[in-house]
């Protein structure tokens, strides 16, 4: 029964980031499939098992009208949120249906258009709003931070800015715009990341390992943790992972052997060497918080490709799997092409198959991980379908994944 539920609709995501730059909401884009009738309380029933309840917030985004007033009927209370496109508000059995759900504890998040806030009586039943900025807020926000800074922190200015505490935006598309709706005014979280303009800033300068990361593994090495929970915390790090693989294979250690994976470099090198190896990266570690959520997609890419290729193959090939995952943006960070980067290193012609050419065995959970990251939910389908994935088998891997790295 959990197989037919999930295998009629395509779902994608998108992460919510917070002040602290950690995951605080995911935005799950939920879409039956065509001809496809979803049942909402077998589907919540099956989201709750296999995504259950964190610390992170889980927003439903419904894209017909049917399946969210099901939803809204069925949706237990202080569960999952349920996302409310303002043009359906028009709908006065919907809105009923809002009505009662808000009524029995179900938290509602409101999304409009830029630069148009909720209004009428229904504004009072939505926990919070997913709002955008117009061009012409988006410069105001700016002349708001930019004045915040020549005046020390004095908020009583000329320019008032539009962002407000305590609500979620998404569209901040600079590095200034989401400083300040985070760190300035209290908004509760950003949904995307400005990716591409937060490393346009690091173009003349070396991004290194995260800090606290690195701190981590040593009190991890301390404990005397296993070999599997500090594989699993190296993989944390993307770029660091990739260091470590070139330590490895260094002429400085004068290996008989090429590694070729983390756990292979781990029981060569042992805890002391890893150790000392962490520390000579402390002095040179960032502490640049805007990177973490570009580390955290990189990494839940990997692990859902990791899951997709969870039945049927073996723990090493697993391994591969999130290599491939992980290693797939890992030019973003070290700022050069990913062929001159894999070149470096010592991976299976299945890793530098997927990455570089497409293809290979790891390529169509590659590109379906990719995908999925996107949201299109027609994309998601048109690649699953490519690659001949069923979308119970792409749905399962997607939640257990967003599960594991809440």
């Amino acid at each position: 029964m959990s197989n037919s539920v999930l295998g009629s609709v395509t779902m994608g995501y998108q992460p919510v980031w917070n002040a602290w730059r950690q995951r605080c909401a995911t935005r799950l884009v939920v879409e039956p499939n065509l001809s496809s009738a979803v049942d909402a309380q077998h589907l919540l029933h099956t989201l709750h098992e296999l995504w259950p309840a964190g610390l992170d917030a889980q927003i439903l985004v419904v894209h017909t009208p049917g399946l969210l007033s099901d939803l809204l009927d069925h949706a237990p209370a202080q569960g999952m949120w349920l996302e409310i496109p303002d043009p359906w508000l028009g709908d006065a059995l919907l809105a009923g249906r809002m009505r009662k759900a808000q009524q029995r504890g179900v938290r509602l998040l409101w999304r409009g258009e830029a630069g148009h806030p909720p209004t009428g009586e229904l504004q009072n039943l939505f926990h919070k709003t997913l709002r955008s900025i117009s061009p012409h807020e988006a410069l105001a926000a700016l002349r708001a931070a930019l004045q915040r800074t020549h005046d020390g922190g004095n908020t009583h200015g000329h320019w008032t800015s539009p962002i407000l505490p305590g609500e979620l935006y998404e569209g901040l598309a600079s590095q200034a715009l989401v400083e300040h709706a985070l760190d300035h005014q209290a908004a509760w979280g950003v949904a995307g990341w400005p990716t591409e303009e937060m490393l346009y800033g690091y173009r003349y300068k070396q991004i290194q390992p995260a800090r606290q990361l690195l701190l981590d593994l040593v009190h991890a090495i301390d404990a005397d943790e296993s070999l599997e929970a500090l594989e699993h915390r190296l993989g944390d790090e993307p770029l660091l992972t990739y260091r470590f693989l070139r330590y490895a294979n260094s002429a400085a250690l004068s290996l008989r052997t090429e590694i070729g994976s983390v756990r292979q470099g781990l029981m060569t090198l042992g805890y002391s060497r890893l150790r000392a190896w962490l520390m000579e990266q402390m002095p040179h570690a960032s502490a640049d918080a805007n990177l973490q959520p570009i580390r955290a997609a990189i990494v839940l890419r990997a692990r859902i490709m990791e899951r997709l290729a969870d039945a049927g193959i073996e723990d090493d090939l697993r391994r591969e799997v999130f290599l491939c995952g992980i290693f797939s943006q890992v030019d973003l960070l070290l700022g050069e092409t990913l062929g001159a980067a894999l070149h470096r290193l010592p991976l299976p012609g299945r890793v530098a198959s997927a990455i570089l050419g497409q293809t290979g065995p790891y390529a169509p959970w590659l590109e379906t991980a990719s995908a999925l990251e996107s949201g299109n939910t027609k994309v998601i389908r048109d690649v699953c379908r490519a690659h001949r994935l069923e979308a119970d088998e792409v749905n399962r891997a997607l939640l257990r994944s967003l599960a594991a790295q809440a």
